[in-house]
């Protein structure tokens, strides 16, 4: 066992139990042919299972909604074919070891147009916004809202009917779910705009479905973030008060578990305090958080061991340091672990000359 063995103490929430602390991170791929995954994708996860990871987050997978993707070859979460699929994906990451969480995606005012198998639908927002290259985009109605949550609801029933450990819906990034939560682009005048509050109760009223249908033991992870695609330096709240008048319907509703995305985890969420946005999300609901953020061993080759070496202590020390603290539960750790389909295993066994860099044409790739 290595320095870093804080990273693979077991973990137990619920019915979730983890080998490990370690996450693969949803990372979207385009490589489900039709919008169904088939073996090239379960082996694709298969081999991230059986190199040492104790969870999957799969890439984002669009619930039932004929505006739900934004490009074509992106799985999805209903349909025999696409169920089908991921049943298989899901017995060779558990033949490998691991646990695995479907994340729940509508893209929102982000789809393209075109885009097949509905190539007619129109981006959907929670108000009016104009988006680049003249897509078209339809202002949710109460009758919208209710068909989204819906999709939601039964996207998650079906994941867990065959066999995923767990849920998690995409709250993040700018997709639908959070272009709710940002002022910027809801602008509505019903109950699901205006305050903080209220343009966090359409995340909430999905989570509450969910929770309703797969009952009290059948974990919701929810994934959020304060940045957007449009805009990487926007917070959503700026003070640990906002962030609690935020958080709390969320909880109420039924979430088990925050996923903190940040583009470098060590960075303070807030003046005065060094937690970051998964610490701060611990400390104010008690739920158990994943934090995320260039966790890795760094992106370029080394001369010798030695030199790789002081790269594994740059990038995990902190971050050891901080799960012995209790600031976070979970870390999630993405482009190391599409290089490295064994980079848990590898870090365990202190095997760092083996680790190869991150080069982005690997993300669509079959490996």
């Amino acid at each position: 066992m290595t320095q870093y063995q804080e990273l693979f103490r077991a973990f137990k929430m619920g019915s979730l139990e983890l080998r490990n602390r370690l996450v693969m991170a949803p990372m979207t791929r385009h490589y489900s042919p039709n919008n169904i995954p088939d073996d090239q994708v379960a082996a694709y996860y298969g081999r991230r299972a059986r190199g040492g990871i104790g969870m999957i987050i799969t890439e984002g997978t669009c619930v039932g909604h004929r505006a739900a993707n934004a490009s074509e070859n992106v799985p999805f979460m209903y349909g025999s074919n696409a169920l089908a699929g991921w049943k298989a994906v899901v017995d060779e990451v558990h033949h490998g070891g691991a646990a695995i969480a479907a994340q729940l995606w509508h893209v929102g005012a982000v789809r393209s147009k075109g885009v097949a198998p509905y190539p007619q639908a129109p981006g959907i927002a929670p108000s009016g916004i104009e988006m680049p290259e003249g897509n078209d985009i339809h202002e949710m109605t109460t009758r919208d809202i209710e068909d989204v949550i819906e999709a939601f609801r039964r996207a998650a029933v079906d994941a867990k009917e065959i066999g995923f450990d767990a849920i998690e819906i995409h709250g993040a990034h700018g997709y639908l779910i959070d272009q709710f939560f940002w002022s910027q682009s809801n602008r509505r005048e019903d109950r699901y705009g205006g305050s903080l509050l209220n343009r966090a109760r359409f995340a909430a009223e999905i989570v509450s479905e969910i929770r309703r249908s797969v009952g009290i033991d059948f974990p919701i992870i929810f994934r959020w973030s304060q940045w957007k695609e449009q805009d990487l330096t926007t917070k959503l709240v700026e003070s640990p008060t906002d962030l609690a008048v935020f958080l709390q319907p969320l909880v109420d509703a039924g979430v088990d578990m925050f996923h903190c995305s940040t583009h470098r985890y060590w960075e303070p969420e807030f003046d005065g305090s060094s937690l970051n946005l998964a610490g701060w999300t611990k400390k104010l609901t008690g739920k158990p958080t994943i934090t995320v953020g260039s966790i890795g061993l760094g992106d370029k080759l080394h001369e010798d061991e030695s030199e790789l070496q002081r790269d594994v202590d740059r990038n995990l020390k902190n971050l050891v340091h901080r799960l012995k603290c209790d600031e976070f539960d979970l870390a999630a750790v993405g482009r190391p672990v599409i290089a490295n389909p064994s980079w848990a295993n590898i870090v365990k066994e202190g095997r760092y000359t083996d680790l190869l860099p991150y080069r982005k044409s690997l993300l669509n790739s079959l490996y």
